[in-house]
């Protein structure tokens, strides 16, 4: 008989929690099963996760297979490292020293995860705060432009009274080009209006 570790759905509708078996692989999902080793409760916001050990690594030692989400829950736990030393035949005071090893960088690691998520905090109520500084900036630039425009203006003028009046021409020559297009597009638009009024 084929034996698999794997996760049994309990709970109700859109709120399981899993129970962690050793079952038959023949059997269903959430069918017949050997021995209850766990639970592992993914709603939590620290994830809930206990698993007996002794019991799973009994049932490895037997040749159980665990399934993918399994494995990585007795991974979090440091069963399978357990079991791969005892898999090497290292002495039993050897495989405590690396599983105290481990806690000790299991423990680092969920420091530096707290420090991130503190310090990703503050920079969500910082990214309103940057949002609304640019409205302001953005209010004063619309309101720029307008003293802005009236000075090349006046810098026109006066460069047409210093004797550069080929380059004031120039200016105005694409202004004036521009106004006169926008004129001839409607007429062009009521001719067509004319056209179509007169063939009807």
């Amino acid at each position: 008989m084929a034996v698999k570790l794997r996760l049994r759905r309990m709970g109700r509708k859109k709120r399981p929690f899993y129970r962690i078996v050793a079952a038959d692989s023949r059997a269903p999902r959430d069918g017949r099963f050997i021995e209850s080793i766990g639970y592992y409760n993914p709603l939590h916001d620290p994830i809930e996760l206990e698993i007996k050990e002794d019991r799973a690594l009994y049932w490895l030692e037997q040749g159980a297979i665990p399934t993918d989400t399994v494995k990585s829950l007795l991974r979090r736990k440091g069963i399978t490292l357990q079991f791969d030393l005892k898999k090497r035949g290292l002495p039993q005071e050897k495989i405590e020293e690396e599983m105290k090893k481990w806690e000790v960088l299991q423990l680092e690691r969920e420091r530096r995860l707290a420090q991130e998520r503190e310090a990703q905090k503050p920079k969500k109520e910082e990214a309103p705060v940057t949002a609304e500084a640019p409205a302001p900036a953005e209010a004063e630039a619309e309101t720029a432009p307008e003293p802005a425009a009236e000075e090349p203006a006046q810098a026109t003028t006066e460069a047409a009274d210093t004797s550069q009046e080929p380059e004031a021409a120039a200016e105005a020559s694409p202004e004036t080009t521009a106004e006169e297009e926008s004129p001839a597009e409607p007429s062009r638009e009521s001719e067509a209006r004319e056209d179509k009024t007169s063939s009807e």
